[in-house]
């Protein structure tokens, strides 16, 4: 969150485009926070995208493409932390059997520090891995999203997906989100205590 993703997404897609190469935008159809669909950045930047959701099939979709329209030459999905295994599984393929390199931009983890299933996978199986950093309040790398209430209070419970912005989420730091957030520090408490006996 907040580290600009989107804009270098959306930046990317330009560099491409500047030199006469097509692109091909996605985005998750439950990100329905800007009204219009597409890819939206927090500094403005705006471009539309097909929309995916969890049976959406990109490797049979781009075969379509190809037969049909003009040659696609990068893929680049905002938000990949939505996709499912299989649709990783998809786009590994899209970039070994099609050779059309796929840019992925999203979070490694929820609010509660656990890995989004299509982070999971993109992690385990990308070629190449790119950290865009943020910063926490404190001034320390940001690492993690916590989930917080309109009092700015974090938030241990729910659902792993709720769609939001600077007022649902905070980026912070490892130490602040383990001062808040209780699930990791009781985890390492769990682990050391089995160690122990």
């Amino acid at each position: 969150m907040n580290a600009g993703k989107s804009t270098v997404l959306l930046q990317s897609s330009y560099n491409y485009r500047e030199r006469g190469l097509q692109t091909l935008l996605f985005a998750p159809k439950c990100d329905t926070r800007f009204g219009s669909p597409g890819i939206h950045s927090r500094i403005g930047l705006k471009q539309s995208a097909h929309l995916f959701e969890q049976d959406f099939d990109f490797y049979f979709h781009l075969k379509q493409h190809i037969k049909t329209r003009e040659a696609v030459h990068c893929i680049l999905i905002d938000e990949g932390h939505f996709l499912t295994k299989m649709q990783v599984a998809q786009l590994i393929m899209i970039t070994k059997r099609l050779t059309i390199p796929t840019l992925c931009y999203g979070l490694r983890s929820d609010f509660l520090g656990e890995p989004f299933s299509g982070s999971q996978y993109l992690l385990a199986w990308a070629d190449e891995l790119v950290e865009i950093k943020t910063i926490c309040h404190c001034g320390s790398k940001a690492t993690m999203n916590m989930r917080i209430d309109k009092d700015k209070r974090p938030i241990e419970s729910g659902a792993q997906i709720q769609i939001g912005g600077n007022e649902s989420y905070l980026s912070v730091c490892m130490k602040h989100f383990v001062e808040a957030i209780k699930n990791i520090e009781n985890s390492a408490k769990k682990i050391l205590s089995g160690a122990e006996t």
